[in-house]
């Protein structure tokens, strides 16, 4: 039988390794409530359990783009998975609270291990033609583990007990180890010049995607933070009926991310991110004006494909430039946007916080909106 050709190769086992990724991180959400229960942990400590992990992955980030570049992306991806295998263990395995902590933090540097190399992976192997249905495909395997992950663990926990999420999510890090350490191909150490972190943020082109990628993320986090509390009180809307609208959200974005890359590829970055600002600028207020429950669901369907629009250039686009500065130094761009992400995942609760506190829910969401149609401004002569 013929061995499958090597970005083939590439792409699946960097599809597997970010589903995987994805997955385990979102098995702890629905046990969060019994470790508070059982090891009687207040908000406080639950926070520190659930953020460890961020914490973890931005200190990661930067040192590991260096490394990636400078050595390939083979052994930081089994670095990654080494350290992935042994945290998952711990949660199935132990109830000490500072241990849990420990390995959710070692989850996280597994995780930059995991995405920083896998992105570089399919730079490597796509050409710019093709790199955004690559890296959209990619994404959407992310995506399916946040579908499955929290419905699984619930599942999991409820009739088999709370290690049985974290030993199914072992099982899974087997597989995923099979793909990174029989199937990756082979790369070699990169060619062309290094790019530092300051001669990147000046370019103009990936200072504009990485401001992209913060309002893409600050989306998600200002909709989660903000709609569950109206959906509740102005439509009387059940847990499991919200959850459905988030659910819809996600998988509108998990179907779209390879189309939206697609796109990208044929008609250019810069105009698939105007189309998406201008979506999400009209339709962010809808889910708090509309007044019926499935006129809400069909606006988090429309946003959860506007938000491919936005995010779905980026990392093409940084990669994009990076290859035309002669240089393979995909790993350090795409740290850029790594940090970017997490800095919109901690200003869309703060900021949507502000807002709803002053405006109320709908005030807040026109208000953010018309933050999205104000960066149009930013992409004028912008041509990639």
């Amino acid at each position: 039988m013929q061995r499958p050709a090597p970005r083939t190769l590439a792409l699946a086992v960097t599809a597997l390794a970010f589903h995987v990724d994805t997955l385990l991180y979102y098995l702890l959400v629905p046990l969060l409530p019994r470790y508070a229960r059982e090891l009687h942990l207040d908000p406080m400590k639950v926070g520190i359990l659930f953020g460890s992990y961020a914490v973890a992955l931005l200190a990661a980030t930067l040192p590991l783009a260096v490394l990636v570049d400078r050595i390939g992306r083979r052994r930081p991806m089994l670095w990654g998975l080494a350290g992935l295998g042994a945290a998952t263990l711990v949660f199935a395995v132990s109830r000490d609270y500072w241990l849990l902590v420990a390995a959710r933090a070692l989850q996280g540097m597994a995780g930059a291990a995991t995405w920083l190399p896998g992105m570089a992976l399919l730079a490597d192997h796509f050409p710019a033609e093709e790199r955004g249905r690559a890296m959209g495909t990619a994404f959407a395997a992310a995506n399916l583990g946040i579908l499955v992950g929290p419905p699984l663990s619930g599942f999991l926990d409820q009739h088999m007990g709370p290690a049985a999420p974290f030993l199914v999510g072992a099982a899974m890090v087997a597989v995923d180890a099979a793909g990174r350490a029989f199937l990756l191909p082979e790369t070699e150490a990169v060619r062309g010049p290094r790019l530092p972190f300051r001669q990147l943020l000046a370019l103009p082109v990936v200072r504009l995607f990485a401001g992209a990628m913060v309002l893409g993320s600050a989306l998600w986090a200002l909709l989660e933070s903000t709609l569950p509390l109206d959906m509740d009180r102005r439509l009387g809307l059940s847990a499991t009926a919200i959850g459905l609208c988030f659910a819809a959200a996600a998988l509108a974005h998990t179907f779209t991310s390879p189309l939206m890359g697609r796109l990208s590829d044929r008609i250019g970055r810069a105009r698939v991110l105007r189309m998406g600002l201008v979506l999400v600028a009209l339709l962010l207020p809808l889910p708090a004006l509309l007044p019926k429950s499935w006129m809400v669901m069909a606006a988090m369907l429309a946003l959860g494909s506007a938000a491919s629009f936005l995010m779905s250039p980026c990392s093409p686009a940084v990669a994009d430039q990076v290859e035309r500065l002669g240089s393979q130094s995909f790993a350090s761009a795409f740290s850029i946007l790594n940090l970017a992400y997490s800095v919109g995942m901690m200003a869309g609760p703060i900021v949507g916080g502000a807002l709803v506190q002053g405006l109320g829910v709908p005030g807040a969401l026109g208000v953010a909106s018309l933050g999205f149609g104000a960066y149009l401004a930013a992409t004028r002569g912008v041509s990639v």
